[in-house]
């Protein structure tokens, strides 16, 4: 094939692949289960061995047609860039590890590696010699005990850090293990290549002398390379810094991932094993939560690819036959029992509970590169035929697909793992509160100016209910958490006099500058200027407008008790999550300040966390209320917009866009004058944006 018809079948291959992934890991989150399993289903689904070989014009062989050269059914091209995405993975996962935790418990992580992959190995070829009825030192058997040993750290990494677990005692101590896990793989795999050798399957011979020694460089390699890049992470970190500008030193950082994983591969390691010592030594400097927030376009990109391509080398044609079927699943009940007895068994002697050694347990399970490493060697060797490479490749899908649910479910449990309380002495927390979530808002922002202007490196990053940010700067470490009216900081103590100082002066500045702004505005005269008939609307906007919330004959005889009114016109249509709170919130800005205009219109409005979406009531009262307008007038229009707390934009957007149209005298007149919720609804759409 020509090199532009290659390239071109890539980029194609890579779009599919790019489409496929998104939607049916969206639908995977949708229906509550770990967006991994909607990625890997994607690739069963369009792979070489489903509808990816299906022929049809200028496709002779389907879109992912099957590539014999590359021994993995997908093309070399496509498998690089699932080896890069996985580079990319580890690496993050890496940048996210707790380095403290992870010195405290590498320990226990290398004993519940160690003992996990061991027992794996031993039970993975007893359980090939007995179903093939051969001797426990057949290189078929040993093979399917090379390929039981190895953990996935990808897949566990991506569910721990999807329920932000990953700094945990139990997320820290998998990610060790894992990392112990290939390195004892790599060995094994030494070892069984060499006993093959000697029995004369690729020739040759080994003695044991030589397999030590292969043992020994390869646990001195990894403990060497990952030892001198904890202790030159500050130098690394202050290389990086040169280049000032966060996106480059954040390139440039995966650049030397890159490079320590392919220099290690040279060495007969897995490349994900370098990537994850550059995060490791990276995770505690204080440029971390930087790189790994400019990284994540390149994770959102690659790693999708990743999970997608290691679900194409699932032949589901070998699946259905049901001898594959029964034998695949003995394999599979075998390599997850022995991870979880042989991970999870030393978790309860090394200060583990029964709920954390089985998190342990249940997070070492998932077999994926190395396991599918280890089936190419064995298929390029002879030793494993089509049939026993797509038991071992079926038996990963399962143990991925079996992992994220089963560990997502043990994670959901608000229960300690280990015996004892697990906390760093030397970190506080102090919390400071705000009369209202809007002043929270405000003097977060400020102080985080305040830290960037020192110099610190500021993090912004969003959760479900909460906005925190991670500052650093060398040795200092503080995060700051807005929850609602207040904000919580979690620093040492010896770092808390500075935070507490800097949130002082913080207050202070914003005391002032709220007088003067008191002093410099007049907010009744501005206030004038709002019902401008040049102000952008559009249909969109308009479209909020919903003729069933709509009150032609409004009772109130007060603007509290028209805003009552309107409040339960929405009420009344569902609208509302909390109709207490939205009618406070509302009737709490109008004390701040008469939402009254000018000309008979009141736009009464407010941010609340009872509500949704955005929401519209109209009302009239042709005899009008008074309603502290500008002009002295009664109000005898009124519109109510509420939205979202944290969605502001909309809000105001709409408050624009109605103010343009009740600009217009005519307009305005015809639509206090209407018959019917339906005619004032047309005229208020009436105005072209």
């Amino acid at each position: 094939m020509h090199i532009t018809e290659l390239v071109a079948e890539l980029v194609l291959q890579i779009g599919v692949i790019i489409l496929s992934v998104r939607l049916l890991g969206r639908l995977a989150k949708k229906i509550g289960i770990p967006s991994v399993l909607g990625e890997l289903l994607a690739g069963v689904i369009i792979g070489p061995y489903a509808l990816g070989g299906i022929s049809f014009p200028s496709f002779p062989h389907g879109i992912f047609p099957i590539t014999e050269t590359s021994g993995l059914a997908v093309s070399i091209e496509l498998y690089a860039f699932a080896t890069v995405a996985s580079v990319i993975l580890l690496f993050a996962c890496g940048l996210e590890t707790n380095l403290s935790l992870f010195l405290r418990y590498s320990v226990a992580g290398s004993i519940i590696g160690i003992s996990g992959a061991l027992l794996s190995f031993v039970m993975g070829t007893f359980c090939g010699a007995l179903i093939f009825n051969t001797s426990f030192f057949n290189p078929q058997s040993l093979f399917l005990g090379v390929i039981a040993t190895t953990t996935s750290v990808g897949i566990s990494a991506r569910t721990l850090s999807e329920r932000k677990k990953m700094d945990t005692p139990e997320g820290v101590t998998i990610l060790t293990a894992a990392v112990f896990d290939d390195v004892l793989w790599i060995i094994l795999l030494a070892v069984v290549l060499g006993f093959v050798s000697i029995i004369g399957e690729t020739g040759g011979g080994i003695s044991a002398a030589e397999v030590l020694f292969v043992a020994g460089k390869v646990f001195g390699i990894w403990l060497g390379v990952t030892a001198l890049f904890l202790v030159c992470s500050k130098i690394i970190a202050s290389f990086l810094k040169l280049f000032k500008h966060s996106l480059d030193f954040s390139v440039l950082a995966l650049g030397i991932a890159l490079i320590l994983a392919g220099l290690l591969e040279k060495q007969g390691f897995a490349l994900i094993i370098g990537a994850y010592i550059a995060g490791l030594s990276l995770s505690k400097t204080d440029i971390a939560a930087i790189i790994q927030e400019r990284i994540r376009p390149l994770y959102e990109f690659f790693v999708p690819i990743f999970f997608a391509v290691m679900g194409m080398l699932v032949n589901i044609r070998e699946v259905m036959s049901p001898s594959v079927l029964i034998i695949s699943g003995i394999y599979t009940f075998v390599v997850i029992i022995s991870k979880i007895i042989g991970a999870g068994g030393p978790a309860l002697l090394l200060g583990f509970n029964s709920t954390g050694a089985l998190r342990i347990g249940l997070g070492m399970i998932p077999r994926g590169e190395g396991a599918l490493i280890s089936c190419g060697i064995g298929l390029a060797l002879g030793v494993l035929d089509n049939q026993l490479f797509t038991i071992a490749v079926f038996m990963i899908f399962l143990s991925i697909i079996a992992s994220p649910p089963l560990l997502g479910l043990m994670l959901k449990r608000h229960k300690q793992g280990t015996r004892k309380l697990v906390k760093n002495d030397d970190i506080i927390h102090e919390t400071w509160e705000f009369e209202s979530e809007d002043i929270a808002d405000v003097v977060m922002n400020m102080l985080l100016q305040e830290l960037r202007s020192g110099k610190f490196y500021v993090q912004r990053m969003t959760r479900s209910e909460s906005y925190s940010a991670q500052i650093r700067k060398d040795d200092i470490s503080i995060t700051i958490t807005e929850e609602k009216n207040s904000l919580v900081i979690t620093t040492s103590k010896t770092d808390m006099p500075l935070i507490k100082n800097e949130i002082y002066e913080v207050i202070l500045d914003l005391a002032r500058s709220i007088e003067n702004l008191k002093q410099s505005a007049i907010p009744i005269e501005l206030k004038k200027e709002l019902l401008d008939t040049d102000a952008r609307s559009s249909k969109d906007l308009l479209a909020i407008i919903d003729t069933q919330c709509f009150n032609m004959r409004l009772e109130g005889k007060t603007k509290e008790e028209i805003i009552c009114e309107l409040v339960d016109v929405l009420e009344a249509k569902g609208k509302l999550t909390d109709r207490e709170l939205v009618l406070s919130d509302v009737l709490q800005r109008e004390e701040a300040m008469s939402t009254g205009m000018e000309n008979g219109i009141a736009l009464p409005h407010g941010k609340t966390d009872g509500i949704k979406e955005t929401s519209v009531a109209i009302g009239i009262k042709k005899s009008g209320v008074d309603f502290d307008c500008t002009d002295g007038l009664p109000a005898r229009l009124f519109i109510l917009i509420v939205s979202p707390k944290k969605s502001s934009g909309l809000h105001v957007q709409y408050l624009a866009a109605i103010g343009s149209i009740l600009g217009d005298d005519v307009l305005r007149e015809s639509i206090i004058d209407a018959a019917t919720p339906q005619e004032a609804v047309e005229l208020l759409r009436k105005k072209k944006p």
